[in-house]
């Protein structure tokens, strides 16, 4: 089938099977069009919680896909493609993490909502990057913090915040890759433009920024601020969105420190793009619609456990009107 045939009978089997596309921003473009819903991880949680389809295809990564599960256990959740799977999710074993948490006593865990089920399953709260400030401010000012699984936004918290905590040495693969120098280089060349960076990025990097924030926090500063150029430091699936929200305005993705090859030759690397999500393609998600596979599932012993630290960032968001 032509691109237009997939777009068309993808719409027309959800339409037929009371299913929503939910897509995260780092997505292919290709994918961000076709779906019915469009958001950060906070917001695509926050929706999976409210909706009413039968079906939910959770165009991202697959602890998305988890999450949806987890919130919606009499719907069918679908993802893509089981293999998209998350550096950062992967960098923090629920095994080792459960063993970090026992060795620490005492201790409000506090985790990033890029973590597999099974280590939601040993925390306290999850946050996002949209919410992980307000929600860490919300513990009360003497209780002692385990955070994980990203380093870098761990360490930004921890800076906003004035509030120590043991962080856990996790990364994300693409946030973790952009480099002050090719930043300064970027600026040096667009002298007006703004730089927007991702928490998850290195502290170095985050200190040049006009603007830290989570995507869709990025991308709401972009199309209210003045400014016509923007230096974009976060994954560069974002830059679709961005473009289509300010057409008038220029986005320049931030280039990923130079890779090298063995024999030490500079070699061309797409770090700027998470391989991972960009596995979800039209073909995938039409075939998954049409055959409602592959399903994700959590164990129930597991999704018990995990739920109860996923809906109190939710209790916690609408408290606070996040």
């Amino acid at each position: 089938m032509t691109k237009t045939q997939l777009k068309y009978e993808i719409r027309r089997l959800a339409r037929e099977k009371n299913a929503i596309i939910m897509a995260h921003y780092y997505v292919d473009g290709a994918v961000q069009d076709i779906a019915d819903f469009i958001g950060d991880s906070l917001a695509l949680a926050q929706k999976a919680a409210k909706t009413d389809a039968d079906i939910i295809v959770l165009c991202g990564v697959h602890f998305m896909g988890e999450t949806a599960a987890i919130l919606c256990p009499d719907k069918r959740v679908l993802v893509p493609d089981t293999a998209a799977t998350c550096s950062l999710a992967e960098s923090c074993p629920a095994d080792e993490f459960k063993a970090f948490v026992e060795a620490h006593p005492g201790h409000t865990v506090v985790s990033y909502v890029n973590t597999t089920a099974a280590t939601k399953a040993v925390t306290d709260v999850v946050v996002t990057s949209s919410n992980a400030r307000q929600i860490v401010e919300s513990l009360p000012a003497d209780a002692k913090i385990i955070f994980g699984p990203d380093h870098n936004l761990g360490s930004y918290i921890s800076d906003i915040t004035g509030r120590e905590m043991l962080l856990w040495n996790g990364a994300c693969h693409v946030h973790a890759r952009f480099s002050v120098e090719k930043i300064l280089e970027l600026k040096a060349q667009h002298p007006q433009a703004k730089v927007l960076v991702h928490p998850e990025c290195k502290g170095p990097v985050v200190k040049l920024a006009d603007k830290v924030g989570s995507t869709a926090a990025l991308l709401k500063y972009a199309i209210a601020d003045q400014a016509t150029e923007f230096i974009v430091a976060t994954e560069s699936g974002i830059l679709h969105e961005m473009q289509k929200a300010a057409p008038a305005k220029t986005f320049i993705p931030a280039p990923p420190e130079v890779a090298m090859d063995e024999s030490g030759n500079a070699r061309s690397c797409a770090c700027n793009e998470c391989e991972y999500m960009k596995m979800v393609t039209l073909e995938k998600i039409y075939a998954c619609l049409r055959d409602e596979q592959p399903v994700v599932t959590v164990e129930p012993e597991v999704a018990a456990k995990a739920i109860r630290p996923i809906e109190r960032m939710l209790e916690i968001s609408a408290k606070l009107g996040l």
